[in-house]
């Protein structure tokens, strides 16, 4: 609806003001799938198109679009016409980035950095990336693009306190092949914020249906956890959601980290983030032991 619309532009527009010139899309991101990019190609038109030089926009295509065999994942037919329709739909010639969001078990790895490739040559995309590929299937989609002569400039795996997974060997192979990384879900979908504290709220995503957060993620385990580490962010004069995010770009081996809102007080707030990033030996390992469940 028109108000759904207006807080998103508010959003769009005070982030811009405030320095924040990436804006990360997909395909599917919705509801419906396709209504965020038409949402944003409105703004973009009405409000930023003198500052696209400016901006990096960045969309993905892996997940159901259309019924049938190339509605979704990987093989070029798929990909070259969901970034026509990406395009069309947010209004632009070009995107920054475009990734394959998800590897595909059934289609050749070369034919998707295939894709990738021929839309960075046909000047639909600057850049090519990679979104929830494992550390093999990073180095050798890396190796493709490399081939081909696109390199693999970013992946984009979910990554936070409560998911850890791309410490065990995928950072490694970002680091050796020169690829950086931007982190998903880094408040793990609310659970490092106090939203859920006390429970669940009716708006929150854990209450909607369509939402990607279950109940049953909301554990007590988890909300404890949440509460120890709200306690070290306080004493480190931060909020939870800020502790999350600095620990995420603790030492610079992750790029960026994306950050989704429903209102702009809590991209301001998400923000502050970034005035302390640094971390004592003794606070990280005050982390690892909340999130192992180690009394301290």
């Amino acid at each position: 609806g028109v108000d759904v619309f207006e807080n998103g532009r508010e959003m769009v527009l005070r982030s811009f003001d405030a320095g924040i010139t990436h804006f990360d899309l997909a395909n599917n991101y919705g509801p419906p799938p396709g209504s965020a990019e038409e949402n944003f190609g409105r703004m973009l038109k009405q409000d930023l198109a003198a500052y696209r030089d400016e901006l990096i926009i960045s969309t993905k295509a892996g997940y159901l679009m259309w019924p049938g065999p190339y509605g979704e994942w990987g093989s070029r037919k798929y990909l070259l016409a969901s970034l026509d329709q990406s395009l069309q739909r947010l209004g632009l010639d070009y995107v920054d980035i475009f990734y394959s969001h998800r590897p595909d078990p059934d289609t050749p790895l070369e034919e998707t950095m295939g894709a990738l490739d021929q839309a960075v040559c046909q000047g639909k995309a600057l850049y090519a990336g990679v979104s929830s590929y494992n550390a093999v299937q990073t180095r050798d989609a890396a190796r493709i693009l490399r081939d081909l002569g696109t390199p693999c400039l970013i992946h984009q795996p979910k990554y936070s306190m409560f998911n850890r997974w791309i410490e065990d060997g995928l950072q490694d192979v970002l680091e050796e092949e020169g690829i950086g990384s931007i982190a998903f879900c880094p408040l793990a979908q609310g659970l490092l914020t106090p939203k859920y504290f006390n429970g669940i709220p009716e708006e929150s995503r854990a209450a909607k249906a369509h939402g990607h957060l279950q109940t049953e993620q909301v554990t007590q385990e988890n909300v404890n956890r949440a509460k120890s580490l709200n306690e070290l962010a306080q004493q480190r004069g931060q909020t939870l959601p800020q502790l999350a995010l600095a620990w995420v770009l603790r030492g610079g081996k992750v790029t960026s980290a994306l950050i989704g809102a429903s209102r702009w007080e809590q991209i301001e707030d998400n923000l502050g983030a970034l005035s302390n990033l640094d971390f004592t030996d003794d606070e990280l390992e005050q982390i690892d032991r909340i999130l192992k469940d180690q009394p301290s």
